[in-house]
C-alpha cells in the first residue's frame, strides 16, 4: 500500500533517472566509496588528527562518501601515495607538491593557503638558541645543522639553496647534518642541543611553527632567535588526483573551498585563526618550486 512518503520517493527516483546527467553525477561515488586524504607530517600525528578531523567530517558530509585522513610517516609517502592513485587528496608543502608532479603523479592543485594579511607566501628561517653566541650562519662552522625532510621546502630545499648561495657546502662546513623529519622535531633537536641551528617555517611575527609549538606548550618562542630569513616562498597547496572523473573533481574542489566559509569555527581551529579562507590555485604558481627542486637535486649530485 502506497502512502504519501512512498509516492514522493518514487517521484524523486523517477526524476533522478529522467534528468540527463543526474545519475552520471553520482557514478563516481560508486567507484570511489571512500576518499583518502593524505597529510604531510609537519607536526606530531596527534596534532594533525585533532586539527584535520573536522575537515574530514565536513568533506564526508558534503561529498556523500567517506573521507579518511591518513597522516604520512614522511613527505615521500604522500607523494608515492598519489603517484599510485591510493591517496585521492593530498595536503602538501610546495616542494613536496612540486616533487610529486616531477615523478609522474597525476595531480592538480585545488586550493592554496592564504595568510591573515592576504598574502600567499611564507619563509624559511634558521633558528639558534637565544643565549647562543651565533649571530650568522658563518659563525656555525663545525657545529650541527638540523634540517627537516628532503621534500620539505622551508626545512630542506630552501635552506640548501640558501647555503649554496653563501658558498657553503653543508656536509663540509657543519660537523653533522641531521634530517629531523618534521618541523617540530627540528625545534626539539635544537632545544635539546642535538643540533646548534635548525631550519623551519615562519610566516611573520604572529605565526610560525615555533608559535604553534608555544601554543601547545612544546617550546617557548623567546628561547630562540632567527639568524637568517629567506625570500618569500609560495604557500602550501591541497591537490587532488587529476585523472578522477570531472564530476568528482568539481565536487571535491567545491567542498574544499567551502569548508572555511561553511565551517568557520572548525577552520579557525585548524589554522589557529591565522589564515583566511583557501583560494583556488593552478600549477603555474609552483613552477618556481619545480625549478628550485631541480636546482637542489643537481646540487646534491655534484656534492655527493
Amino acid at each position: 500500500m502506497f502512502d504519501r512518503r512512498s509516492v514522493l520517493g518514487l517521484m524523486a527516483g523517477a526524476a533522478a533517472f529522467s534528468i540527463p546527467g543526474a545519475r552520471a553525477a553520482d557514478d563516481w561515488k560508486a567507484k570511489y566509496p571512500e576518499l583518502i586524504f593524505g597529510k604531510i607530517p609537519d607536526e606530531n600525528a596527534s596534532g594533525v588528527t585533532d586539527r584535520y578531523q573536522p575537515l574530514m567530517d565536513f568533506l564526508s558530509k558534503e561529498l556523500g562518501v567517506k573521507v579518511t585522513l591518513r597522516i604520512a610517516q614522511d613527505y615521500a609517502a604522500v607523494i608515492e601515495g598519489q603517484r599510485a592513485g591510493q591517496i585521492h587528496i593530498g595536503y602538501y608543502g610546495p616542494a613536496s607538491y612540486a616533487r610529486a608532479t616531477m615523478v609522474g603523479a597525476k595531480i592538480e592543485p585545488v586550493a592554496i593557503e592564504v595568510n591573515s594579511d592576504g598574502t600567499k607566501g611564507y619563509y624559511s628561517v634558521f633558528y639558534v638558541k637565544k643565549d647562543s653566541p651565533y649571530q650568522k650562519i658563518e659563525d656555525l662552522k663545525g657545529k650541527n645543522l638540523g634540517l627537516v625532510d628532503p621534500n620539505s621546502t622551508s626545512g630542506f630545499n630552501v635552506p640548501r639553496y640558501s647555503l649554496d648561495k653563501m658558498g657553503i657546502n653543508p656536509e663540509e662546513f657543519f660537523a653533522k647534518v641531521v634530517n629531523t623529519g618534521s618541523h617540530e622535531n627540528a625545534i626539539i633537536a635544537l632545544q635539546q642541543g642535538t643540533v646548534d641551528v635548525a631550519a623551519n617555517w615562519w610566516n611573520d611575527e604572529n605565526e610560525s611553527n615555533l608559535m604553534r609549538m608555544q601554543r601547545k606548550n612544546m617550546a617557548k618562542y623567546d628561547d630562540f632567535r632567527i639568524i637568517f630569513k629567506s625570500e618569500q616562498i609560495v604557500n602550501s597547496p591541497i591537490a587532488m588526483l587529476s585523472d578522477m572523473p570531472a564530476d568528482a573533481k568539481k565536487a571535491i574542489a567545491a567542498a574544499i573551498l567551502a569548508f572555511p566559509v561553511k565551517e568557520p569555527e572548525a577552520f579557525k581551529k585548524q589554522t589557529d585563526g591565522k589564515q583566511l579562507p583557501w583560494q583556488p590555485i593552478t600549477h603555474e604558481a609552483y613552477l618556481p618550486i619545480v625549478a628550485l627542486n631541480k636546482f637542489v637535486d643537481n646540487l646534491r649530485k655534484k656534492k655527493s
